[in-house]
């Protein structure tokens, strides 16, 4: 059974290079093959982790409302999607990667996210860690994209306006009946500790965070340059936090 781990939270907040640290500590753990999910339809979480995305959900799911598409003699449609879908995973030593992208139109996201759910439900019994990067907001909530989940981050920046949303997260999880067995709050972009304000309203809202992750500059350098987070060295701020939150989760999570 695979132990599924989602991120979420609003924008701006960090969840991709999270998601990307939370499979590097994976990865270096020996506890793959991982198979990341990026359900976001601003898609990038290849790009933190170094991958080429040729197909996406969503660009498949195009080409089959193309009048063009020439499916095989002798093959059904929903056969043939199922391969294309296949083809659409991104192999690497230790990882394979899904990509939801775009739907049919500018706000078309329902049905590759029907087909994200279905798919990722046939493969995940197949690795031991999924790791799953949600849209910004909470309409993946919503639509139940974040459900059946053993551990549910939920990320804040270093702002009130980050904790005010996590608080919005928590109530729609439990207001939706989402089945999340343990969810963990994650203050990202922490530059010198908490600033008072932000500790206030954590406090306000009864929030006690699981961790903090410090601004890390060379997290940032990474991202600008385009270098996979894979490769950050162990001394990076961000990656030491990250390794030290696993550690205490995967050890928890029986």
């Amino acid at each position: 059974m695979s132990f599924s781990i989602a991120v979420a939270g609003k924008g701006g907040s960090g969840k991709t290079s999270l998601a990307s640290l939370v499979i590097r500590y994976l990865m270096k753990k020996g506890a793959g093959p991982v198979l990341a999910i990026d359900a976001d339809p601003n898609a990038n979480l290849g790009e933190s982790l170094g991958l080429d995305i040729k197909q996406t959900i969503g660009s498949i799911i195009a080409s089959f409302n193309d009048e063009k598409i020439n499916i095989p003699p002798g093959m059904t449609k929903e056969a043939y999607l199922d391969f294309k879908l296949n083809e659409s995973v991104v192999e690497a030593k230790g990882l394979d990667l899904v990509t939801m992208g775009r739907g049919e139109g500018p706000d078309c996201y329902c049905y590759p996210n029907l087909i994200l759910r279905k798919f990722v439900d046939s493969l995940a019994g197949n690795y031991p860690y999924m790791v799953m990067d949600n849209e910004a907001g909470m309409e993946h909530l919503s639509r139940r994209t974040t459900q059946d989940v053993d551990e549910l981050l939920i990320v804040s920046d270093h702002t009130v306006k980050g904790v005010r949303t996590v608080a919005r997260i928590i109530e729609l999880v439990d207001e939706l009946k989402l089945v999340v067995k343990r969810q963990s709050v994650l203050i990202n972009l922490v530059p010198d500790g908490l600033d008072p304000m932000v500790t206030e309203e954590l406090q306000r809202l009864k929030i006690e965070p699981t961790a903090t992750i410090p601004l890390d500059e060379e997290v940032a350098q990474y991202d600008i340059k385009l270098k996979p987070l894979l490769d950050l060295p162990d001394s990076s701020k961000a990656v030491k936090a990250v390794n030290n939150l696993m550690t205490k989760l995967i050890a928890g999570k029986g």
